[in-house]
């Protein structure tokens, strides 16, 4: 019985810490986008007004291509992540 417990407890702790590494790679991919975004396409759209990219400025090339690039490649980092992730807690896909 003891021994059972113990595995319980060891496996709800581990549990414990995939759940806390999962939520903390989704808390800052959700602040990269947002600052990209809503900061650099948005917000601070006029101070990177005077940088030029592609024939438009820097402010409006976030708002139209940039963040949407950002995503993309955050999705792509969190899938690479989450499988590492997986693999060091033991509950990888087969």
């Amino acid at each position: 019985m003891a021994d059972e417990s113990t595995n319980a407890a060891r496996v709800a702790e581990q549990d414990k810490g995939y759940w806390a590494a999962n939520v903390r790679m989704i808390l800052i991919s959700l602040v990269i986008w947002a600052v990209v975004s809503f900061g650099f396409g948005i917000i601070l759209r006029p101070l990177l007004s005077g940088i030029p990219v592609g024939g438009t400025d820097l402010g409006f090339w976030f708002a139209q291509q940039g963040s949407i690039l950002v995503f993309l490649a955050l999705i792509f980092f969190y899938a690479w992540r989450m499988n590492k992730l997986d693999k060091q807690y033991g509950v990888e896909e087969e």
